[in-house]
């Protein structure tokens, strides 16, 4: 069965590839039918914001003194690799679909449109990992994750997210699997069942268990916190209680069960905090598994099981884990009034 005309056009993992293309004489691609003008439209706007707003995160924490340190520099290699994605790798993913799934640009530009594709996505997947590392052990260990540990650490997530990342990307340029074909001009991230295996769970799998296990340990954190603040009651003896002042006899206080209660009436500033960044890294987690989970599951499954899907939801699963990328610095920075406002200074100092 062929694919609509109006079908849209897609990559391989984390941007690279068309498989089987199945162009036949009655399945070609419109470039001018409504769909396909409207949804290429809005392609290039998703490229646009999302390299306009993490270039926006990068500008604020170089300008901004007090976001030279942790959690910032996590959050600058967050920025990093979305802007990269936007740069370096939708732009050809959005002409890889204007042309129709045909890769027409060469081998050489194919095999560096792949690795950048795998290293930036990949590196973008592991930063958001990182910073929900970050925000556990700062929200559940706050006395002995000082600051200085902190950015040791920190540092050490940054190292060997882009060395797992680099090792991931350019393992198929050593031999590990094809990237590119001449016949079928089909460029895509290698499909030997090896590559697959290792590429998917490296890129999206192991942080996926890391990031699921980090939430339910906050989660239980934040339960346990919540049930150890009881109220704390001191109740006297019930007997009467006579107190005469010395010097002045007429002057008698009389107590009755008197009980003295100690109640928080609302939260303290660290618990508002912890809840506040609790909330963030679910946001951030459950985003980045929306957007990822349908890309890498077909991405396993395909090259293993030999069977495929319609290309039309190869693209929609390609540009929804691209999207993570634009969603990646609204979410960090809606939950950070100190981004907010740098932001604000920045605009109006260009006035």
């Amino acid at each position: 069965m062929t694919e609509p005309n109006m079908s849209l056009v897609t990559a391989n993992i984390s941007g690279a590839g068309s498989d089987n293309l199945g162009y036949g004489a009655g399945n070609f691609y419109r470039p001018f039918s409504v769909f396909s003008v409207l949804t290429l439209t809005l392609l290039a706007m998703l490229v646009v914001a999302t390299f306009v707003w993490n270039l926006l995160v990068l500008l604020t924490i170089l300008r901004v003194r007090t976001f030279h340190r942790v959690p910032h520099n996590l959050v600058a290699s967050m920025a990093i690799s979305d802007v990269m994605v936007a740069a370096l790798v939708m732009p050809l993913s959005l002409v890889h679909e204007l042309n129709g799934r045909l890769w027409k640009l060469g081998r050489v530009l194919c095999q560096v449109w792949i690795s950048f594709d795998v290293l930036c996505c990949t590196a973008s997947i592991w930063n958001v990992t990182a910073i929900a590392l970050d925000r556990y052990w700062s929200i559940t260990r706050h006395l002995e994750y000082t600051l200085k540990t902190r950015k040791r650490i920190s540092n050490v997530m940054i190292v060997l997210t882009w060395l797992l990342s680099s090792v991931i990307s350019l393992s198929p340029l050593f031999g590990w699997g094809e990237t590119y074909s001449e016949e079928g001009m089909e460029c895509q991230v290698s499909q030997a069942p090896s590559y697959t295996i290792f590429s998917t769970f490296g890129a999206f799998y192991l942080p996926l268990c890391v990031v699921l296990f980090v939430y339910w340990k906050i989660y239980k954190a934040a339960k346990f916190r919540i049930g150890s603040r009881k109220t704390n009651t001191i109740t006297p003896m019930a007997e009467v209680i006579e107190v005469e002042a010395s010097r002045q006899p007429q002057m008698v206080f009389t107590v009755r069960h008197a009980t003295v209660t100690f109640q928080m009436d609302g939260d303290t500033w660290r618990e508002q905090k912890e809840k506040k960044a609790a909330l963030m890294v679910g946001i951030l987690i459950g985003v980045f598994v929306l957007c990822w989970i349908p890309f890498f599951l077909t991405e396993l499954i395909i090259p293993l099981c030999h069977c495929d899907i319609p290309p039309i939801w190869k693209s929609i699963f390609l540009w929804l884990g691209y999207s993570n990328s634009f969603f990646n610095p609204l979410i960090y920075t809606a939950f950070n009034k100190n981004y907010n406002n740098a932001l604000k200074n920045l605009f109006s100092r260009q006035h």
